[in-house]
């Protein structure tokens, strides 16, 4: 097998979920839910993501865990999907890192995170990864989950090493907003909410999500993807295209960023332009809001061009 194409630098957590009819308001106990545990955290899921969607060998996890049982099942996980963890740094008397997840029945959530053993991981330990890793790569996809400071340097490592590098804003933090963080981002990929924070205007359509990433890239990106759920993404480059999502019936949008993310990163590193990546990983996403849970909602590389091709008979989510 060649070595993996792709490093994912984020976080690594155990995701405690909540299904109930809605999602409460403040201060509201809704009842009538069912619970769930699945390995999560978006640097996992999007190794995960990346790992199932590749025709080559898995993705590699820059991460950390606790040393406890969480972080050893998760890692267990992992390993057994494919994903490489031996950028994966374990600190012992650290929590590993846990999600509270909460959906509704059409498949919305909302999500709070102890970050555990995910903050601790610190730029030095992304100085101290082999040269090779970076080397062999092609790709580095990076979220927020990670310190800001660990992430800032991966960019620039991966940006030294000439890699390209593609960065989830997510959880949103407005101070990458400056040309010292875009400088290091080729794809910003970005949704709504995300957007809406950077910019400090709301995003909440086609042309609001345009002017949001033009903005974005005047601070130095070369490319904006805001992706917009149902309706899809807009890509913002040189010119704007808006690349339409599949129709499909949700259940649980948990990680459909991060399969979007997962397999924009495949789908670059085997040579695609960005609006063919982009629709591949719009199918990916639809795929993935069909299916409860975050990790075992992320599609398989079969799947997803089974729902592409078939995307003109039927909406994802019926049989094939």
């Amino acid at each position: 097998m060649s070595p993996p194409a792709i490093l994912v630098l984020g976080s690594i957590n155990t995701d405690l979920v909540v299904k109930g009819p809605r999602l409460p308001a403040a201060g509201e106990t809704v009842a009538g839910g069912t619970f769930y545990q699945s390995p999560g955290g978006k640097g996992a899921n999007q190794a995960v993501a990346a790992t199932r969607a590749s025709r080559q060998d898995g993705a590699r996890l820059i991460a950390a865990v606790g040393q406890d049982a969480f972080g050893d099942a998760a890692l267990k996980n992992l390993l057994h999907v494919g994903v490489h963890c031996d950028g994966v740094r374990t600190i012992p008397g650290e929590p590993s890192g846990v999600a509270l997840i909460m959906v509704d029945e059409h498949g919305q959530n909302c999500i709070s995170v102890a970050s555990g053993a995910n903050r601790l991981l610190t730029p030095g330990d992304i100085d101290q990864l082999p040269e090779q890793m970076f080397a062999e790569a092609r790709v580095l996809l990076a979220c927020l989950e990670a310190p800001l400071d660990t992430v800032h340097r991966g960019l620039q490592r991966a940006k030294a090493a000439g890699l390209t590098t593609i960065l989830d804003p997510a959880p949103a933090d407005r101070r990458i907003a400056t040309s010292e963080w875009m400088q290091y981002v080729d794809i910003l990929t970005p949704n709504e909410t995300e957007a809406s924070v950077l910019v400090g205007e709301t995003v909440a359509d086609v042309p609001s999500a345009v002017q949001a990433g033009r903005r974005l890239d005047s601070l130095g990106c070369r490319r904006s993807i805001v992706t917009l759920g149902a309706r899809g993404c807009v890509i913002v480059s040189e010119r704007v295209t808006h690349v339409e999502a599949m129709a499909v019936r949700a259940v649980d949008a948990t990680a459909a960023g991060d399969a979007f993310n997962g397999a924009l990163a495949v789908a670059l590193s085997e040579g695609c332009d960005l609006e063919s990546a982009c629709r591949w990983a719009n199918g990916a996403a639809g795929l993935s809001v069909t299916r409860p849970g975050a990790q075992p909602s992320l599609p398989t590389r079969e799947a997803i061009e089974t729902a592409i091709r078939d995307r003109g008979r039927k909406s994802i989510g019926e049989p094939l």
